[in-house]
């Protein structure tokens, strides 16, 4: 799996983010003429070597032509939709902006129509934003993981005055995120990098085994004792490997309806896997053990949803490592019409089969049965 793992250890900024990406780019100073094309208001942005404790990375620099008011949630909406850019990266830049807004709308417990946005509404943060879309649109990672985060200590200066380190706007956004600090007194992670993260990491965590293809470091303006940098790796993750949690409980009084609903909500909701056992219970009572398999980011939702739609009074928690195949998904064309193949690898093994509602589809509109559309599958793919 195309995996994007990027390295926290002083923390993050949306250019320190932006200058990592761009040295995983194979084309940088084209990327950066597009971006400079694209319309963002009285805006340059260049890059730069430099060098950090004997590391050496890039730096990007955005040169403001005028002054600009702070601007409202609204501005930057509007500016972000007539860029010329993908849909898909106005989509994620609005979505970045909607983290840093809400966290400013319960800092300051005014709406979000209301914000007027400080350091983060200035033109050079909408142009790190944009850039780390767009650069991750080209790099297009099939996931992205992140390090935990040293958020550093102290205190900042900002439009409001002198305010902890982490400012309440980044500890808001990085809640139920991984952080530390490692008594370096200064922000080492931005609102802007905060949310950027928040957005594109799918986990925090170790870095996995992983064969590293490229290598990119977007490098600070500040200097310490340590290299101040966001490393990123770009390479390729195996076989999955993965902690996940198990809720299990028992159930004896619920009908079969409201159990198919419960297990419906969890599976649209993030679960793994859920699935019913059935049991004998107290007094001879027939009954169903109802187990749900999640990952740590789902775990606390997972709770809460058994509970809610569950007449259970009490769940037991097992901890598991899950070892899974890499799965793919291609569409081939057969007399019946497009049918998609998933492919599953690792440990030295493939395996692939037909998506069953493809084939579901095909046997209602031909009058067949599964078995015949498969066996005519099987052979059709047998002789190409």
């Amino acid at each position: 799996m195309k995996t994007l793992y990027l390295e926290c250890n002083m923390g993050a900024a949306g250019d320190m983010l932006m200058a990592a990406l761009l040295e995983l780019h194979n084309a940088p100073k084209d990327f950066l003429n597009r971006l400079n094309g694209i319309g963002i208001p009285d805006v340059t942005i260049a890059s730069e070597s430099a060098v950090k404790c004997g590391i050496t990375g890039t730096q990007i620099n955005v040169k403001i032509k005028l002054h600009h008011h702070h601007n409202d949630y609204h501005n930057i909406g509007d500016i972000i939709e007539h860029l010329k850019i993908s849909d898909a990266v106005k989509k994620n830049a609005l979505e970045v902006y909607k983290i840093i807004a809400d966290a400013e709308s319960h800092v300051h417990r005014v709406p979000v129509n209301q914000i007027h946005f400080h350091e983060v509404g200035e033109m050079d943060a909408i142009a790190d934003i944009i850039g780390v879309c767009m650069l991750m649109e080209e790099l297009a990672p099939e996931q992205v993981l992140a390090s935990p985060i040293n958020v550093g200590s102290g205190q900042v200066r900002c439009a409001h005055g002198i305010l902890p380190v982490p400012a309440p706007a980044t500890a808001h956004i990085l809640q139920n995120v991984p952080i530390y600090n490692d008594e370096i007194e200064s922000e080492l992670c931005t609102p802007t990098g905060a949310a950027l993260l928040k957005y594109f990491a799918k986990k925090f965590c170790k870095m996995p085994v992983l064969t590293v293809g490229l290598l990119g470091y977007g490098l600070g303006k500040k200097n310490f004792e340590k290299a101040n940098c966001v490393r990123a790796y770009l390479g390729n993750t195996g076989e999955v490997n993965e902690e996940i949690t198990e809720f299990i409980c028992n159930l004896d009084d619920m009908t079969p309806e409201a159990v198919a609903f419960a297990q419906q909500l969890l599976l649209q909701e993030g679960a793994l896997d859920v699935y019913t056992t059935p049991i004998s219970m107290k007094k001879g009572r027939p009954g169903l053990m109802f187990a749900c398999m999640c990952n740590a980011e789902t775990k606390d939702k997972m709770l809460s949803l058994i509970f809610k739609h569950t007449t259970t009074l009490g769940i037991r928690e097992y901890t598991s490592r899950r070892y899974a195949l890499q799965k793919e998904q291609r569409e081939v064309q057969t007399k019946f019409g497009p049918v998609n193949i998933k492919t599953s690898r690792g440990f030295g093994v493939a395996k692939s089969k037909p998506e069953y509602e493809d084939i579901a589809g095909i046997a209602r509109e031909n009058g067949m049965s599964i078995q015949e559309v498969l066996g005519d599958f099987c052979h059709a793919d047998e002789r190409t």
